[in-house]
C-alpha cells in the first residue's frame, strides 16, 4: 500500500486507479490516446462515515467506481481519486 499523509473527512475514501489496459485480449496494442479511463481500484485511505453512517469500504479493499467519479489530485508524483462512498459501485 502507498504511505500517503492524506486523511479523508467523513465518508470520503481516497482510491488508487488500476493501471490503464495496454492491451487487448487479443494482443493489440491501444495508443496513449484511446485508452479509457480505469474505473477499478484500491483504497488508500478511508474517513470516519458520518455520525448515523458508518464506512463499509477499508483500505486495502479493491473497488469499482464511476467512469467520472471523484476528484484527482497528485500527491508525491502519484495520481489519485478522492470520492464520496456512495459513488463506489461495489467492492471486489
Amino acid at each position: 500500500m502507498a504511505n500517503v499523509n492524506i486523511k479523508p473527512l467523513a465518508d470520503r475514501v481516497l482510491v488508487e486507479p488500476a493501471a490503464a489496459e495496454e492491451k487487448t485480449a487479443s494482443g493489440i496494442i491501444i495508443p496513449d490516446t484511446a485508452k479509457e479511463k480505469p474505473q477499478k481500484g484500491s483504497v488508500i485511505a478511508v474517513g470516519n462515515g458520518k455520525k448515523d453512517e458508518p464506512l463499509t469500504v477499508q483500505v486495502g479493499d479493491s473497488v469499482l467506481y464511476g467512469k467520472y467519479a471523484g476528484t484527482e489530485i497528485t500527491v508525491e508524483g502519484k495520481e489519485y481519486l478522492i470520492m464520496r462512498e456512495s459513488d463506489i459501485f461495489a467492492i471486489v
